[in-house]
């Protein structure tokens, strides 16, 4: 039922047998998504500690977006560089983008940070 293997892969996909495959896949992929979601959070609300401890990740995280994009610029000429190459683009874009560099920096100076603090709790502990 498969394609053969000299069909090209545009015609491949097309195929009956290929987009069954496809379907049967995402209905798999959205059951493991729902029951997982599902069992995380009845787990999270039947422990009121773990309820708490998670509101403070989340806020947490929140902070840090906010943080990255004040500190992110969408002035500093990429828009006119990136016209330049023909690709159109905006200030906003541009902000986005550097809230979402900013937000991965920040995060690993979090994990960097975190690391060494455990480490050097551990060690002192000895």
């Amino acid at each position: 039922m498969l394609p053969e293997s000299e069909m090209p892969a545009s015609e491949a996909i097309d195929s009956g047998a290929m987009n069954g495959m496809f379907i049967i896949m995402y209905i798999l992929l959205g059951i493991a998504v729902v029951s997982s979601l599902l069992f995380a959070l009845k787990n999270l609300f039947s422990n009121p500690a773990s309820l708490k401890k998670t509101l403070f990740v989340i806020v947490g995280f929140l902070l840090v977006v906010a943080i990255a994009y004040v500190l992110s610029d969408g002035a500093d000429g990429t828009v006119e560089e990136m016209a330049g190459r023909g690709v159109t683009t905006t200030e906003s874009t541009v902000k986005n983008i550097g809230a979402g560099l900013n937000m991965f920096f920040i995060l690993v100076i979090i994990a960097v940070a975190s690391m060494l603090w455990g480490g050097i709790k551990k060690m002192s502990n000895k």
